[in-house]
């Protein structure tokens, strides 16, 4: 499986058409901020495909925006009327904004899409076909689906139609072929919000003794594909509970106490039912899987039976492993050391590292972002904004690196916070950082990554990084591989090399956590501990919002077996200022 592109962020909307009937049904009315987002972005792109006014197109696309940068809570900024107040948000948009927030659906977006096939939304998600050529396709060539366009382009009929051409009909069944072998998958924090509507479901189920879910999300996976759960309900009571959950959700199969729905939420839901604490645990260890593990494991289906899964796995004879580590590649780790179960969790992060601020792409300033990671428990932090050769991120210009650096110096003197001015800075063509020594040299920590020419060679990408790596004002490498999951499939690079350069180095890997990227892909990891390379959890916040991501970062270092002592920001900040120095002197305040 390689994860490659299945849509913009827009895709989610789109696709789900029974998104009202399934916010209905869990009677839920509460709207997320990125929801709001998506919709004044699909109405915007609904219009164009019409050929509407491009102001009122451009007033929807600018809406987006103002949400997109808001800091308080949707619902309540509705509820209140303050949204209203919001410059940029006129009449016509907050009337859809407080109908979704209300009722979960948009009458707007429903009648902009009144005779258009729902198959037609699924050409939204490739890349380089906007409105108007969607419109274009869909009124001259009668194309109605991805299906329907995969055969033109194979038809070679899209080289009659203006705009288009040999390289673009290509790129197209190349994005087709990605969307298809991806279309059924979610990223981690889509699945989350999809198990989070289960769980107000059966929270409401007095009949449900207690229930966790198993499979693809108790192993902490990038992507999903279904959802699983394990339900402890009393025998005489599986009447009840079926009557509950069908006036909820509609359930396709109900066999034996297995139950399916393919409806309730974006994902197949599996629900197993069990009737007893030890037939919870045994069910609760068969399906959290995987099926290879278990095979290598040698288990065999309801052979034992106990309350607790470390018995099973002393029964037989096994070392106990952690949910988010059974995997197949589990029993490739030569170093059994390196089979413990991490010891880390969220709250030993102490370093809030490598973040945006408005200085760059960032929808916040510094001492917004600072003052809400403190609220989090964060102790020390490094703002890492883009670098100039960013240009399309507005990378920070020498002049303006000494304005951020000026700020911060104010900052910290009125605060007394422990506050590094870093970067992110661009790993060039040729492996150079895009910043000569002397700027270099006057930045706290340096975090470098790949932002451009992707289609190097291995060996070309291999070398660029590691004469990055080689700098020495590098101090992390920022998501090592350059994949976006269901996007883009990872450059091409040979990570053990990279990972050794990092160990002779003394350069922390990054585990970028944002949803998208989750890189260093964990199954790189046992590799890196191996060469006692040390790691950087990281969110890559652009928001307020973002700076909670970290968690999915905990836990694909926690599927790697990764230990606190290796994760520079779970040190201490005298420790954390001792990894700075390491290679060069930095001019650090300590604030002790």
């Amino acid at each position: 499986m390689s994860y490659i592109y299945t849509g913009n962020s827009r895709s989610f909307l789109r696709i789900s058409f029974n998104l009202r009937a399934t916010l209905f049904i869990l009677k839920i009315s509460m709207a997320e901020k990125k929801e709001i987002v998506n919709l004044l972005d699909e109405i915007a792109d609904f219009l164009e495909f019409h050929s509407e006014n491009p102001f009122k197109i451009s007033a929807f696309r600018n809406g987006s925006n103002t949400i997109r940068k808001l800091n308080d809570d949707i619902n309540e900024l509705v509820n209140s009327g303050e949204l209203k107040k919001v410059k940029g948000i006129g009449k016509g948009i907050y009337a859809v904004i407080e109908e979704y927030c209300s009722h979960g659906f948009s009458t707007a977006l429903d009648e902009l899409k009144k005779d258009i096939p729902d198959s037609l939304a699924e050409l939204f998600q490739i890349r380089g076909l906007g409105p108007k050529k969607i419109s274009l396709l869909f009124n001259q060539e009668k194309i109605k689906s991805i299906d329907d366009l995969k055969t033109a382009c194979n038809e070679n009929k899209l080289l009659s139609v203006k705009g288009f051409g040999e390289k673009i009909q290509q790129k197209i069944l190349e994005e087709i072929g990605q969307i298809e072998e991806n279309r059924n998958y979610l990223l981690i924090h889509f699945a989350e919000r999809e198990s989070g509507k289960i769980k107000i479901l059966f929270d409401e189920l007095p009949v449900i003794k207690k229930y966790e879910f198993t499979g693809e999300i108790r192993r902490t996976k990038e992507v999903y594909s279904s959802l699983e759960v394990v339900i402890l309900v009393e025998s005489d009571k599986v009447d009840e509970l079926l009557s509950s959950l069908k006036e909820k959700i509609a359930l396709d199969v109900i066999s034996g106490e297995i139950l399916k729905s393919n409806t309730a939420v974006k994902l197949p839901l599996t629900i197993y039912l069990v009737h007893s604490e030890n037939d919870f645990t045994a069910r609760l260890f068969e399906t959290t899987g995987s099926e290879e593990f278990l095979t290598k494991l040698g288990y065999a289906s309801n052979k034992f039976r106990s309350d607790n899964e470390e018995e099973i796995f002393s029964k037989m004879n096994a070392q106990y492993t952690a949910p988010e580590m059974r995997e197949k590649d589990f029993f490739s780790i030569s170093n059994k050391e390196l089979q413990i179960p991490s010891d880390l969790t969220n709250e030993q992060l102490k370093g809030f590292l490598h973040f945006h601020t408005t200085y760059s792409d960032g929808l916040n300033s510094v001492e917004e972002m600072v003052s809400s990671a403190i609220k989090l428990g964060y102790d020390y932090f490094a703002v890492c904004d883009h670098s100039k050769t960013a240009a399309y991120a507005n990378g920070l210009s020498e002049h303006r690196i000494l304005k951020q650096r000026g700020e911060i110096v104010d900052i910290n003197s009125r605060t007394r916070w422990r506050l590094l001015q870093g970067i992110e800075s661009d790993i060039l063509t040729n492996g150079e950082l895009d910043y000569p020594e002397e700027i270099l040299q006057e930045f706290q920590f340096v975090v470098a990554s790949v932002h451009s020419n992707f289609s190097l060679s291995e060996e070309e990408m291999t070398r660029r990084i590691v004469k990055a790596i080689e700098n020495p004002f590098t101090d992390v490498l920022g998501h090592p591989t350059g994949r976006l999951l269901l996007h883009r499939a990872p450059y091409k690079h040979n990570i053990k090399k990279i990972i050794d350069a990092c160990s002779r180095n003394q350069v922390a890997l990054e585990i970028n956590a944002h949803p998208n990227r989750l890189d260093l892909d964990w199954r790189n990891i046992f590799y890196a501990r191996e060469q006692g390379c040390l790691f950087s959890i990281n969110a890559d916040a652009h928001s307020l919002d973002n700076i909670l991501l970290t968690k999915y970062g905990v836990a694909i270092a926690r599927k790697g077996g990764i230990q606190t002592k290796e994760v520079i920001n779970c040190f201490d900040y005298k420790t954390f200022v001792k990894f700075l120095n390491r290679k060069v002197t930095r001019k650090v305040e300590r604030y002790e």
